[in-house]
């Protein structure tokens, strides 16, 4: 199963920096989303796929036909938060209303009901767990902000496994979708999207994802964008990080659509065994496996 989701950000919209950590600042930076997204699906209909696509909801006030075109295509149309913040950074206050526009900015547009979310920077962590309980409130269905390794927005939550599960809440219940990993010295390490995607040779990837039963691949249109500005006051690690690979990223990108078959998340839950996934519940903000 290979599941294919684009998170609908421009290039400047990185998170945990000065410059780039708050909406006022965005509009000091040039806008690359139009040919950003012309590459990406250019990519979906050449190999004949359709994703699912987590937007930003100032995306889609920004650029309402950007929005409305992707849902026109036939593409899944999920949340990835109103304001690109990490979820640690601010209060459940601010993360309810933030959702709650978020969905509204989106449906509004395309006239469908969001049901999907992913937190930006996969930033979903044991300390904020009654994330779940707000987007259940909200009518979310499946949820895909679990990294399996440590990162830098935050650490894995032990307790999930490679493939998807399911969080019940007071009688509601979540279907957990995860960015899936190989273990290489004793690390979780993903390799089926975004500058992990762009650091590791094809070959590794591909050899990866042929042994894999469940694969979430996850791009940004900036994934494929060589010509993007470099920003001045990165460290040289987010330099490397946010650049490397850049303009071999397209082509190699080619070949994955090429060699591998995708379906979007409502696809991939009619798919899935559910009686025999992994059961957790939520109580008094701790998650308990069953």
């Amino acid at each position: 199963m290979n599941i294919i989701t684009i998170d609908l950000e421009d290039w400047f919209h990185l998170l945990n920096h000065p410059s780039t950590d708050n909406e006022e600042s965005w509009d000091n930076f040039e806008s690359r989303l139009r040919q950003n997204l012309d590459r990406v699906l250019a990519l979906l209909d050449n190999s004949d796929n359709i994703a699912t696509f987590f937007c930003l909801g100032w995306v889609a006030r920004k650029y309402p036909e950007i929005v409305k075109e992707i849902s026109s295509l036939g593409h899944e149309i999920g949340s990835h938060s109103n304001s690109h913040q990490l979820i640690s950074s601010h209060d459940r206050n601010f993360f309810r209303n933030d959702l709650e526009i978020s969905i509204k900015s989106l449906e509004d547009l395309t006239g469908k009901k969001v049901i999907s979310y992913r937190a930006p920077g996969f930033s979903l962590v044991n300390s904020t767990v009654w994330v779940f309980e707000e987007l259940v409130k909200q009518g979310i269905e499946y949820d895909c902000s679990i990294f399996l390794g440590n990162h830098s927005h935050g650490a894995r939550i032990k307790s999930f496994g490679l493939s998807p599960s399911i969080i019940n809440i007071e009688g509601m219940r979540i279907k957990e979708f995860p960015v899936n990993s190989f273990k290489f010295f004793n690390k979780e390490i993903p390799f089926s999207g975004g500058g992990y995607f762009r650091l590791l040779p094809y070959q590794i990837i591909k050899r990866l994802m042929r042994i894999s039963n469940y694969n979430m691949a996850y791009f940004h249109p900036r994934d494929f964008d060589k010509d993007q500005p470099v920003l001045s006051d990165l460290s040289y690690f987010r330099l490397f990080k946010s650049y490397y690979g850049l303009k071999s990223s397209y082509p190699k990108a080619v070949k994955f659509f090429d060699d591998f078959d995708f379906i979007t998340l409502s696809q991939a839950d009619k798919l899935i065994d559910w009686s025999n996934a992994q059961q957790f519940s939520l109580i008094n903000g701790n998650l308990k496996q069953h």
